[in-house]
């Protein structure tokens, strides 16, 4: 019986951990690539560096910040309320990945 709970445990603790893991890609293609693959509403595209010029001249928490809590007209975490910061972190990493 020990043996049974110390081996659930651990699917447990592996379970939260892998959960607790932002995954930047399925967050971008959730929350992100309607407007970042289209240019929607001025939205930068996802790759063009022209695009990405003058915001990457700002610092990343600033890029982070208007992500989480939403920008002109992009609004908060692209609308999808229930993403964590870290999964809304996690996807602007996924979306700035080809242009740094």
């Amino acid at each position: 019986m020990k043996t049974l709970v110390s081996i659930l445990l651990l699917g447990v603790v592996a379970s939260i951990s892998v959960t607790a893991h932002a995954d930047g890609e399925a967050t971008y293609n959730q929350a992100c690539m309607a407007c970042h693959m289209t240019g929607a509403a001025g939205a930068p595209i996802r790759g063009n560096a022209e695009n990405w010029e003058p915001r990457l001249e700002k610092d990343m928490d600033t890029l982070y910040d208007h992500a989480i809590n939403g920008f002109q007209a992009m609004p908060p975490k692209g609308g999808q309320l229930g993403l964590s910061d870290d999964e809304v972190k996690a996807a602007v990493d996924h979306l700035l990945e080809p242009v740094l």
